[in-house]
């Protein structure tokens, strides 16, 4: 009888889950902009110029690379730091471009692309109650990765009037003694903005007199255009020795799927790299390591990615100029910013959305690598993208 009665007790009520997590560490954190404008985009049948990656295939011959080291074997955990033929392959390269002799055995870690990198190098290097200094408009990941250290991220605009420059007296007066890096992106995404000479020696300058590190993303170091070149931090001797480089094989090699990218640091400062690494993914896609280590024996295959990605340029600015948009500068990457001025008063987002919806194209606000609101009525288009695809999104912008 007793069972019995027990079997109809009333059930202890669940605790409230979020009750029980408390605080989010990620408070302001959704879903991204990116993931929400491809969905969007795939509702209503729209040409997606907003997501970042080509809508093309790498090479076969990469392809088939990859294949082969899965026959051959590669498909274990890869040593921790990275397979060693692709670390001395990039170690040459950068010793070719930058002059700067990493050593690939104590200097280079493969990563599993450059998002985990970034993240590895501010946990690495920021303690909680540091501050770690971005520029504005700023790529999505590296303030979670601060915030996420315990350290608090300062902004500093780029200089829009001027071409998104980078304001290094602004930089200066925002260096207070519990500075402890400056995250930067060159060339810049969303911005296309390229560093000139005067830029490495005023950050030479800055590093020099507070002693602070430098975390550089150069994904697009290979995307620059009109005969322009790519000036890594790398190419300072004082810039290095304070610095984490980071870059990936995803934006040069068409293969943002693979997660394949890397740090280098001196010695000392890779060493509490990898200390984080270890413990966030140990090991990287180990057939993919040995393909890229192998595809880098070519004829240096990254060095016509410029003209490659030029010509995709031009194709689709030329196209766009016959718009009502604006087009502003597009030194570097494969996103080019408009003006929209001309054609709405519409907020950022709620015009992206308008885009999708009236235009049939996916474009991204570019007030969301903001921290606070910041309407310039500009939206980033991604031209990495088939001859055919951009020329269908143009069919469609010309006819709005």
């Amino acid at each position: 009888m007793s069972n019995d009665s027990a079997s109809f007790a009333p059930r202890p009520t669940a605790p409230d889950l979020a009750a029980l997590l408390g605080p989010s560490k990620l408070p302001r954190v959704g879903t991204t902009i990116f993931t929400v404008m491809s969905a969007l985009a795939a509702k209503h049948g729209a040409v997606n110029l907003g997501q970042g990656f080509p809508d093309f295939d790498c090479d076969p011959k990469l392809q088939r690379y990859f294949a082969e080291a899965i026959a051959a074997g590669h498909n274990q955990y890869a040593p921790m730091a990275g397979v060693p033929a692709l670390r001395q392959a990039i170690a040459a390269k950068i010793a070719r471009l930058y002059g700067r002799a990493y050593d690939a055995e104590t200097e280079i870690t493969i990563t599993a692309g450059a998002t985990q990198a970034l993240m590895t190098a501010v946990l690495a290097l920021a303690r909680p109650g540091d501050e770690v200094i971005v520029l504005e408009p700023v790529y999505d990941s590296y303030v979670p990765s601060i915030e996420l250290a315990g350290a608090r991220p300062v902004f500093v605009p780029l200089d829009a009037a001027r071409g998104y420059a980078p304001d290094w007296d602004r930089v200066r007066g925002a260096i207070t003694p519990r500075t402890r890096a400056l995250m930067i992106n060159f060339p810049h995404n969303p911005t296309g903005r390229i560093l000139r000479e005067e830029d490495l020696r005023a950050l030479e300058a800055i590093v020099e007199s507070t002693g602070l590190f430098v975390i550089s993303d150069e994904v697009y170091e290979h995307i620059v255009f009109d005969g322009q070149p790519h000036r890594s931090v790398a190419t300072s001797p004082l810039l290095a020795e304070r610095s984490v480089v980071i870059s990936s094989f995803g934006k040069t090699f068409h293969t943002t799927g693979w997660k394949i990218g890397y740090a280098c640091a001196p010695r000392a400062l890779s060493a509490e790299l990898r200390k984080v690494h270890q413990f966030m993914v140990f090991a990287v896609n180990t057939p993919g390591q040995h393909a890229v280590a192998r595809y880098l024996e070519d004829a240096a295959p990254y060095q016509t990615l410029a003209a490659f990605y030029q010509a995709k340029r031009d194709l689709f600015v030329a196209g766009l100029a016959r718009t009502r948009f604006r087009l502003l500068p597009c030194e570097g990457t494969y996103f080019v910013l408009a003006d929209y001025s001309a054609l709405s008063d519409l907020p950022e987002a709620e015009f992206a959305q308008k885009m999708i919806v009236d235009y049939g194209v996916a474009v991204i606000p570019v007030s969301v690598f903001y921290e606070r609101p910041f309407e310039g009525r500009v939206v980033r288009f991604c031209f990495a993208k088939k001859d055919e695809t951009l020329r269908a999104a143009l069919d469609r912008l010309q006819a709005a």
